[in-house]
């Protein structure tokens, strides 16, 4: 099985909210990509962060330990973190691993953005 590499894009939104497009599979491997995207998606205005997780191939228990550090690091920098478009196997190691009670999942970018409103 060949490893596809993590991309994030970044979106902004007018109302101090952005929007990390993860694509690929988020592994140990990962870190570099998801901390550039983080920083690239930081400002002073920011209020929250949407992990649009529609294009996942693939997360596993490290890419899982990274999504704690960006949460930590959201949490110092008083900002909410959200997800969205996590299938229902993803949606399920959230919930085991109780990931869902720090970040919040919508099924969709749009229900996550309106959550921040």
């Amino acid at each position: 099985m060949n490893a596809i590499p993590l991309t994030a894009g970044v979106r902004h939104t007018q109302n101090g909210v952005a929007i990390l497009d993860i694509q690929g599979e988020v592994t140990g491997f990962s870190e570099a990509v998801l901390a550039d995207a983080y920083n690239q998606a930081s400002s002073v205005s920011l209020r929250a962060v949407v992990l649009n997780f529609s294009g996942l191939q693939y997360m596993n228990s490290s890419g899982i330990g990274l999504l704690v550090t960006l949460l930590i690091r959201a949490q110092r920098q008083k900002r909410r973190l959200l997800a969205c478009g996590l299938s229902e196997h993803y949606r399920q190691i959230f919930e085991l691993t109780r990931l869902n009670e720090a970040i919040s999942i919508y099924a969709s970018e749009g229900e996550a953005l309106a959550a921040v409103r």
